[in-house]
């Protein structure tokens, strides 16, 4: 897991799903041409520059993930999250996202709506508090922005 940020810094999870860590070599039509190390990378700096504590994850195991989201219940304060396929299989994983207290954005680098029909339903959708679907990987870095967003300190007297 790779990680950066400030010392107090809001911590945030990247997580990936299955495949996931082939960006940039699996079907780059459609998925586009950033490789995943190039990518965490990118997240890593962007929170910094936002003032949160990225650690990045990747599993192709189901299991892992669920493990990885419930030890984040001790420590992040917001989830980014890519399910991959599990996002359309996995009631196990939507039930590890609905236990977290933590704001999750999932993240879709295809436009998944346009895809295969079996790909238009995500068991994670429900217990997200928003989904950005097809705007290649720069969905994460809105993912990003949106939880620096919700975790900002409120101005005081508002």
């Amino acid at each position: 897991m790779s990680a950066a940020g400030g010392a107090g810094a809001p911590a945030v999870l990247v997580l990936n799903g299955p495949n996931l860590n082939l960006l940039g070599v699996r079907e780059p039509h459609i998925y586009g041409v950033t490789p995943y190390e190039g990518l965490t990378a990118s997240l890593v700096a962007l929170g910094a520059a936002l003032g949160l504590e990225v650690r990045c994850a990747q599993s192709n195991h189901e299991g892992a993930l669920i493990d990885l989201l419930q030890e984040a219940r001790g420590w992040a304060r917001g989830v980014v999250l890519n399910p991959g396929g599990y996002a359309h299989t996995s009631v196990a994983l939507r039930d590890a996202v609905a236990a977290l207290d933590a704001p999750v954005v999932e993240v879709h680098v295809s436009n998944v709506a346009r895809r295969e029909p079996f790909r238009h339903h995500s068991y994670i959708t429900p217990v997200a508090v928003g989904v950005i679907s097809g705007l290649g990987v720069e969905g994460y870095a809105l993912a990003l922005r949106a939880l620096a967003a919700r975790l900002a300190p409120s101005p005081q007297g508002a």
